[in-house]
């Protein structure tokens, strides 16, 4: 099991960039891949990312390609998620969440392990 902490969520213009991170305890975090998700209210939570366990295989959702990047320091059990030209429609409380496998897919259903979410604001 891996207990998730995320940090970094808060308000910033359209255009602009936020940095979030997911600092991991537990033993198992180099054993898992991680995953980004967002959710609003009403909504499903969505896909926006996922590294595999060396960093080796990245996948992004269309929404986000080519303006976030994920990435993870094993050595200090975190994973990020470097977001720029932010949209209003970015708005959402970001999760990351840990599966048990090399390389993990866009499924929430995959994942075993999820942080409390940090929300993220994106508002003129």
């Amino acid at each position: 099991q891996v207990q998730l902490v995320e940090s970094g969520g808060g308000l910033v213009q359209p255009g602009g960039s936020l940095r979030l991170s997911c600092a991991a305890s537990g033993r198992t975090f180099s054993r898992a891949a991680m995953g980004w998700f967002r959710q609003t209210p009403g909504k499903e939570r969505e896909f926006v990312a996922v590294i595999s366990r060396n960093g080796g295989v990245i996948n992004y959702a269309d929404s986000v390609k080519g303006r976030f990047t994920i990435s993870r320091d094993n050595a200090k059990n975190t994973v990020y998620l470097q977001m720029n030209s932010l949209k209003l429609e970015d708005t959402a409380v970001y999760y990351c969440a840990a599966a048990p496998f090399v390389v993990g897919d866009s499924r929430p259903q995959s994942y075993n392990d999820w942080g409390q979410g940090t929300q993220v604001t994106v508002s003129s």
